[in-house]
C-alpha cells in the first residue's frame, strides 16, 4: 500500500512545496524577527521602559493624574502599574482607532517619561507591532491575512507529505546530500511546524472562525467577565465620569478579596461612575496567570479563574502563548528562533532540491503525472472525502487544492503521452 500512495504523495509534496514556500519563508523570517522583539524593545524603549528604583512608591491615583495632564483631551480607560521596581507604569487613553495613546509614569516621583502608542489586549510597543503587522498580513490589510493562512493552511501537508516519503523510501542512504538534508531537517523541524501551523490557523480568517465556532458548540471557548456589557439601568447618554481617585481602592480590593496576586496586571475603568472596574492579571509566562475580577459598589461582584477554564481553553491559550514565545521566556524564543530559521533552510533545500532535479537537467517532468492509477480506488475514495471535509474545515487548503488540480488537468491534457505515467528520476540519480 504504501508503494502505491508515494508516488502520488511525492507529487503533491513537490508542487505544494513549490507552492507555500515563498509564504512560509516569509512567515519564518518575520516570526524570527518577532520572537526577538522583547530584548529589541528593552533597548529601544528603555527610556519609557525603565527608571531608577525608587524606595517609595506614589499612590496609583497620583500616577494617574501625572499621565493625564500629559494629554489632557484624552479619556483614560486603563492603568498597568509597574510590576517591579525599576520599571514604569502605563495609564492607557482611548482612541478611534487600535493604538491607545499610553503615557509612562515614574512611579516614584509621577514624572512622565514618555509617550507612545500601544497596541491590542496585550499592549505591544510600535516595534513589535509592526513586526506582528508584517508577520500575519504584510502591512495590506485584511486581504493580506491570506498569505500567513495559505502558508499555515499547507504547511502541515507538506510536513506530513515529507515524513511519508522519508519512511517509505528503502535506501534512504543512497540519497543525494541536498535531499539528504533537506529530509532530515524536515524531521527535526516536524512537531514544531505541525504546532505553529495548528496555532496560526486559530488567528487566521476563515479557517480562524471554522475554530472559534467549533469551540462555541463544544462549551471550549475562553471564559470571559460579563462586566459592563449590560447598560440596562445606566444612562449611556449623559454618562458619569470616573475619577482617578477610586483607582486606589478599586487596586487594594483586587489584591486583598479578589485574589490578583500577579505583577503584571491591567485595571480597566469603567464606562461611567456606578458600573463594574475590571482587574485583569496579563502575565503570559509560566504559570499562567491571567485571572480576572469584576469589581462593583467596593467589592468583588465577578471573577473568571484560569484554573477554572476547560482543558480546550488551557491548551489555547498556552498554545498562543507559546507560538508568541511568551509561555517560558527566553527559552521559548530561543526555540523560535532555532524552529523559524530550521524552516527557512527547509525551503531553501527544498528549492534547491527542485532546481537540480529540473527538467532542463535532462531528467523530464521532475514528478510524473497519472499515479494516482496506482492507488487502490476504495482507499483513493476515502482519501478524496477526508480532503473534502478538511478543505471545507481549512477554506484556503480547500480552494488552493481545487485550484493546484485544476491546473495539474489542464496541463495534463496538453500533454500527448498523458496515457503512460512518467518514470519517476531515482533519487540516487540527483545531479550533484
Amino acid at each position: 500500500m504504501i508503494e502505491s500512495w508515494r508516488g502520488l504523495v511525492l507529487r503533491f509534496h513537490f508542487y505544494a512545496g513549490v507552492l507555500v514556500g515563498p509564504f512560509v519563508l516569509i512567515a519564518a523570517l518575520t516570526g524570527v524577527l518577532y520572537a526577538a522583539t522583547p530584548q529589541l524593545e528593552s533597548w529601544i524603549y528603555k527610556d519609557h521602559l525603565r527608571v531608577p528604583a525608587s524606595e517609595q512608591t506614589l499612590p496609583l491615583s497620583e500616577q494617574v493624574k501625572a499621565a493625564q495632564t500629559a494629554l489632557p483631551d484624552h479619556d483614560w480607560v486603563a492603568v498597568r502599574p509597574a510590576p517591579e521596581p525599576g520599571a514604569t507604569t502605563r495609564v492607557l487613553f482611548a482612541s478611534d482607532g487600535d493604538a491607545r495613546p499610553t503615557v509612562f509614569v515614574d512611579p516614584g516621583t509621577g514624572t512622565v517619561v514618555g509617550t507612545l502608542d500601544t497596541y491590542g489586549t496585550s499592549g505591544v510597543l510600535p516595534l513589535r507591532t509592526t513586526i506582528d503587522t508584517i508577520h500575519r498580513n504584510l502591512m495590506l490589510g485584511e486581504p493580506g491575512r491570506l498569505y500567513s493562512e495559505l502558508a499555515a493552511s499547507w504547511l502541515w501537508v507538506v510536513a506530513l507529505g515529507g515524513v511519508f516519503l522519508w519512511f517509505s523510501r528503502r535506501r534512504a542512504q543512497r540519497l543525494k546530500p541536498t535531499t539528504r538534508r533537506h529530509a532530515v531537517l524536515g524531521l527535526w523541524v516536524l512537531v514544531g511546524a505541525l504546532f505553529l501551523s495548528a496555532t496560526g490557523l486559530t488567528w487566521s480568517t476563515y479557517a480562524g472562525e471554522n475554530v472559534a465556532d467549533l469551540r462555541k458548540a463544544l462549551n471550549w471557548s475562553t471564559p470571559a467577565l460579563g462586566g459592563n456589557d449590560d447598560h440596562s439601568g445606566h444612562d449611556m447618554s449623559d454618562p458619569i465620569p470616573v475619577f482617578p481617585g477610586e483607582v486606589d481602592s478599586i487596586l487594594e480590593t483586587a489584591r486583598t478579596s479578589g485574589g490578583i496576586d500577579a505583577g503584571d496586571i491591567e485595571i480597566t475603568v469603567p464606562p461611567m461612575a456606578g458600573m463594574s472596574w475590571q482587574v485583569t492579571e496579563i502575565g503570559r509566562g509560566w504559570p499562567t496567570q491571567v485571572d480576572a475580577v469584576a469589581i462593583t459598589g467596593g467589592s468583588v461582584s465577578e471573577e473568571v479563574r484560569f484554573s477554572d477554564y476547560p482543558v480546550a481553553a488551557k491548551l489555547a491559550r498556552w498554545g498562543i502563548d507559546a507560538h508568541m514565545g511568551v509561555l517560558f521566556g527566553w527559552p521559548n524564543q530561543l526555540l523560535l528562533l532555532a524552529l523559524g530559521l530550521g524552516l527557512v533552510t527547509l525551503v531553501v533545500l527544498g528549492y534547491r532540491v527542485w532546481w537540480l532535479r529540473r527538467p532542463t537537467r535532462g531528467f523530464g517532468k521532475p514528478v510524473a503525472r497519472g499515479r494516482w492509477r496506482k492507488v487502490p480506488p476504495a482507499q483513493l475514495a476515502v482519501v478524496g472525502v477526508v480532503a473534502a471535509v478538511v478543505g471545507w474545515f481549512i477554506p484556503l487548503f480547500g480552494l488552493s487544492l481545487l485550484a493546484f488540480l485544476a491546473v495539474d488537468v489542464l496541463l495534463g491534457s496538453k500533454d500527448k503521452k498523458t496515457d503512460e505515467p512518467r518514470p519517476e528520476p531515482a533519487p540516487e540519480s540527483e545531479p550533484v
